[in-house]
């Protein structure tokens, strides 16, 4: 369902409020750029600190901009699974194409737990689920098993997964394990390259925010299993993908916009904080390196 160089968008700000009209810039400056879908919502949108109004009116603005040029992978994720079928029951409506729903976080539920929440979730919405796994985040590990249990229990409805756990072997522990055709996307941009060799299909990206077209490159490369330029545009975005995460994501995210496209700020919301100078310099450095600026 999904492949290639999938973005999860930041949510810009101006004076505290979404600035829809920078929103609806990156949407078509990504489409432009090769990306082939799209995520409002997820981590780097901040979706933690948007109200429920705010979150909905993200994602209702990217799919009327987007206007079926690409899929869009909704946020839809919660530590409240009532809220998550909220969210779900909304982009179902807006015309979202999947959601992508993070494990619980905080709440830390067992397995058991993981494996009724998205059953749950499944059971009462027909909308395709792209599971997301970032213990890193949520603490919560989605195993697995867990994974394949619940996309063979689920054929239609768990449609794919952001591993984010970088752990490499699960690639192939999801790919032998599940009975279907099942999409594995990166969550780690620095991992791609071996995440697609090991049987991904794409990744949701960071990166992909500033540099979109060489990340829409990369994953072409990688497709076309051309891996002396894979390798070559790889090395090109290697640090870019640290420098991403100098300071609390999105603030370098966000700054670097700044540096690549016009008439955008680099505002976050509390409890973040904007890239520090260390973190702007190691931006600075990682685009050079990129050639992006």
């Amino acid at each position: 369902m999904f492949a290639g160089s999938i973005p999860a968008l930041v949510t810009p700000f101006k004076g505290g409020t979404f600035d829809e009209a920078a929103f609806r810039r990156l949407v078509d400056w990504q489409i432009d750029n090769g990306s082939t879908a799209l995520v409002p919502c997820g981590t780097t949108g901040e979706a933690s600190t948007l109200s429920n109004a705010e979150h909905h009116r993200v994602i209702e603005i990217c799919v009327e901009q987007a206007a079926g040029r690409v899929p869009i992978i909704a946020g839809c994720g919660s530590n409240d699974t009532q809220n998550a079928l909220l969210h779900m029951n909304f982009s179902k409506k807006a015309g979202a194409a999947a959601g992508l729903c993070v494990a619980p976080y905080y709440n830390k539920p067992s397995q058991a737990g993981l494996l009724a929440h998205f059953s749950y979730l499944a059971e009462n919405c027909d909308l395709p689920i792209v599971l997301y796994n970032v213990p890193g985040r949520t603490v919560t590990d989605i195993a697995p098993e867990t994974t394949c249990e619940l996309a063979n229990r689920f054929p239609d409805q768990i449609v794919a997964i952001k591993d984010a756990s970088e752990d490499l072997s699960r690639v192939a522990d999801h790919r032998m394990g599940i009975s279907k055709e099942f999409c594995q996307l990166s969550g780690n941009d620095e991992l791609a390259l071996p995440f697609n060799a090991a049987g991904g299909k794409g990744c949701i990206s960071v990166t992909a925010n500033v540099a979109p077209a060489l990340c829409a490159q990369f994953q072409q490369a990688c497709a076309d299993n051309d891996l002396v330029e894979a390798r070559k545009l790889n090395d090109r975005l290697y640090p870019l993908h640290y420098a991403m995460f100098e300071d609390s994501s999105p603030a370098p995210v966000k700054y670097a916009l700044t540096r690549v496209l016009e008439g955008f700020t680099d505002e976050v919301r509390l409890p973040l904080c904007s890239a520090s100078e260390h973190a702007r310099a190691a931006v600075d450095a990682a685009l050079k390196h990129a050639d992006l600026i």
